[in-house]
């Protein structure tokens, strides 16, 4: 037995959540949506609604796009887009390890030790 979880933002619907978080993740990583979107096996075309909907929830960019052009084009984390996935990810390590020594304290007898880890 384990603990199972999803940890999202909910402002006005489902805001921001793990999948917007490693879409922006691989913007930073590689400096282009389409290329994020690629590494997680999804279209661009998906990509880009799930972060314009957490645009759209949000109030505020996440993305900064440039359209392609002789040098191609790309994406950037906004500022605030960067503060949201840092600020996310801090939650979600500090989540995890409460969660976990919770989930430890109430069904610690139930685990069987080689599944802990």
């Amino acid at each position: 037995m384990k603990l199972a979880y999803k940890i999202w933002l909910d402002y006005n619907g489902r805001a921001f959540g793990s999948g917007p978080a490693r879409l922006l993740d691989g913007v930073e990583r590689t400096g282009s949506l389409r290329k994020a979107a690629a590494e997680l096996g999804m279209s661009y075309n998906k990509a880009w609604r799930i972060l314009h909907a957490a645009e759209q929830r949000l109030g505020f960019p996440v993305l900064e796009r440039s359209v392609g052009g002789t040098l191609g084009g790309g994406s950037a984390l906004t500022p605030r887009g960067l503060d949201l996935v840092t600020r996310y990810r801090a939650l979600q390590s500090e989540a995890e390890v409460v969660l976990r020594e919770v989930f430890d304290r109430h069904f610690g007898d139930w685990v069987d030790p080689a599944e802990k880890g």
